[in-house]
């Protein structure tokens, strides 16, 4: 059984839809491209880092886009005119594009090329309106204040 029937979570759920969407794309098969090869870090709670393997290609070819809730990399080899005969050719250096679907309240904060790898830094930032908050019951004007969250000692 590869297959799953997502109707009664369209049918009873309301803004899921994203989700719903997101499970509906993986069940399809539609594999991940393999090409550039590239790593997803968890670099602390609300921290991520995106690196990739991009031999062979200047930082002129490659373009970052982040709009709404997609990040999206692309990368347009420039062709240099020049006839080649290879003999073997491991070094893929093709043109690409790669998108990543970012959860609600993830920013990409900045990007680096060194040594053909290209990292990408992303943050998880929640507004505060949407933070856990601590009610206190005995009625006092100001009873309501923001709890913090429990973090790890790096």
């Amino acid at each position: 059984m590869r297959t799953f029937d997502l109707t009664p979570l369209y049918r009873t759920a309301i803004g899921f839809d994203r989700l719903a969407q997101l499970l509906n794309d993986a069940q399809r098969g539609d594999s991940a491209p393999s090409y550039p090869p590239y790593n997803i870090e968890l670099v602390s709670e609300d921290q991520y880092r995106i690196v990739m393997a991009l031999a062979g290609f200047e930082r002129n070819e490659i373009d970052i886009t982040t709009e709404r809730d997609s990040l999206q990399i692309v990368g347009r080899k420039q062709r240099d005119g020049v006839e080649r005969t290879y003999l073997h050719r491991g070094i893929a250096a093709r043109d690409f594009e790669q998108r990543f679907q970012l959860a609600n309240h993830v920013k990409v904060t900045g990007a680096s090329f060194n040594n053909g790898m290209l990292t990408i830094e992303l943050v998880r930032e929640v507004p505060e309106a949407l933070k856990p908050r601590k009610i206190a019951i005995d009625g006092v004007t100001n009873n309501v204040t923001a709890l913090e969250q429990p973090r790890e000692a790096a």
